[in-house]
């Protein structure tokens, strides 16, 4: 384990231990001021729910076995009155945690308490209201504006040498309105996973990729030209790739180089013209309304298709169908055209009400941030590390997981403001509607004005 504390941060920790026990010190922070509406809930995005359903989010966790008896029970936990530092976790990551948090308490010699949440989010929003909060929590990136918005959690002391340990976007997707709040610990994209037995060779763009799937489909050896989820609702999740390849997206961005939810750019010139090859994609067979997740899924493991856009959570379904795979970035369009996916990111948050802010804010500076943790947190989730060392360690000997994280290079972190939550539906059946032949500009202009109603 990395070590970056001694005797002074001993004595500092001990001097706030003291003041604990004898008032109220631990309260007398000022919560974070709230900022920004509700997040939305994402493919790839929350620890309860990871790959869309939550797009990003539900996937990892629908691959993972529970690994206590806790995750059976419904109800929140009940924090220790006696532990120092409380960290709340789902049951997958709460064993590996609570070695270090084992380690981290005799290091200090306090009482750390690692509990299991069936609900990470929501159990402790409503925990903290009432003061029974835990002082970190893990989750999913995006849930920061609703976080902050609620004043639960607070901002992280981070220095720059341990800013620069992280991947850069990872550490992007943490801040909110320029501040830092998180410090994370994994990461997850979409690419293009490709049937080696019917693509041997990466496609070198969209174009070729057509092409080849095409050639294929003629030939009698395919059935599909490529895959991802569309289905009658449309996701937007994975369209995104596509709309913002000409610059175009759901958001600008303000001052801070944050999300601005006061400027939807879903009906800009750059939007369309990424809507325009969504409509290309699919007159040549690439994007199927007919298609959801659980066809897509079936379709590839049955070998019916060479090229299928999803995240890591889909290689598990792709292993046991016995499909020998590869894993690429989505190919880029030949007339300039970049497609951009979005990242998500698993983090620890601290709370705006933690019992003891510094060591909470220790325990997550410095433990966090180690290649023993990033590296345990791994085994458990399969996702890229965070930290640019336990990547570069993983990668060397994972070849899925250098994969992954070259194609997550340059992807933008998801959106976590609120008013994400708008978006998700209009811009989905929006993107379904183009696939099944719908006019782009049209539908992006009438998704834009839904949209921008409802963040109000």
């Amino acid at each position: 384990m990395k070590r970056t504390t001694g005797a002074i941060a001993m004595a500092g920790i001990t001097a706030l231990l003291l003041t604990a026990c004898g008032g109220d010190a631990a309260n007398d922070d000022d919560p974070t001021t709230p900022a920004g509406e509700t997040e939305a809930e994402t493919p790839a995005d929350d620890e309860e729910a990871t790959d869309e359903g939550d797009a990003a989010d539900e996937t990892e966790e629908a691959a993972e076995e529970p690994a206590t008896d806790d995750a059976e029970s419904t109800e929140p936990p009940v924090r220790d009155q006696n532990a120092e530092l409380v960290i709340w976790s789902d049951d997958v990551r709460a064993p590996i945690l609570t070695e270090f948090a084992d380690e981290f308490g005799t290091e200090f010699g306090i009482t750390v308490q690692v509990q299991v949440a069936t609900d990470v989010r929501q159990q402790f929003k409503d925990a903290t209201n009432v003061d029974q909060g835990p002082d970190v929590i893990v989750g999913a990136h995006d849930w920061l504006g609703e976080l902050v918005q609620n004043g639960t959690v607070a901002p992280i002391q981070m220095s720059q040498d341990v800013q620069d340990q992280f991947v850069p976007e990872a550490l992007e997707a943490t801040k909110f309105d320029g501040q830092i709040y998180g410090v994370p610990y994994a990461t997850e994209s979409l690419g293009l996973i490709r049937n080696t037995a019917l693509a041997p060779e990466a496609p070198s763009s969209m174009e070729d990729l057509i092409a080849n799937g095409t050639a294929l489909v003629e030939s009698g050896d395919a059935d599909h030209v490529m895959v991802t989820p569309v289905g009658q609702q449309g996701d937007a999740y994975h369209a995104f790739p596509w709309l913002s390849a000409y610059g175009g997206g759901i958001f600008g961005t303000n001052a801070e180089g944050g999300w601005d939810a006061q400027n939807v750019i879903i009906d800009s010139p750059e939007s369309i013209q990424g809507g325009e090859k969504i409509a290309w994609l699919a007159e040549n067979g690439a994007l199927n309304v007919n298609v959801g997740g659980t066809e897509m899924e079936a379709l590839f493991g049955e070998g019916r298709t060479p090229y299928m856009v999803s995240g890591p959570w889909a290689i598990a379904n792709v292993e046991g169908a016995g499909i020998e795979y590869a894993i690429d970035p989505i190919p880029d369009f030949e007339d300039g055209g970049t497609t951009t996916p979005f990242l998500g990111v698993q983090m620890f948050y601290v709370s705006s009400k933690a019992k003891n802010p510094a060591i909470a804010q220790e325990f997550v500076n410095q433990y966090v941030p180690s290649v023993d943790l990033q590296l345990a947190l791994f085994e458990a989730g399969d996702r890229p590390p965070a930290l640019q060392a336990a990547l570069d360690q993983v990668s060397a000997e994972n070849e899925d997981i250098a994969a992954w994280a070259a194609a997550g290079e340059g992807a933008l972190p998801m959106p976590n403001i609120p008013a994400m939550n708008a978006v998700w539906g209009p811009l989905g059946q929006a993107t379904s509607d183009i696939v099944g032949g719908a006019d782009p500009a049209e539908r992006l202009t009438a998704a834009q004005e839904e949209v921008v109603a409802g963040i109000g």
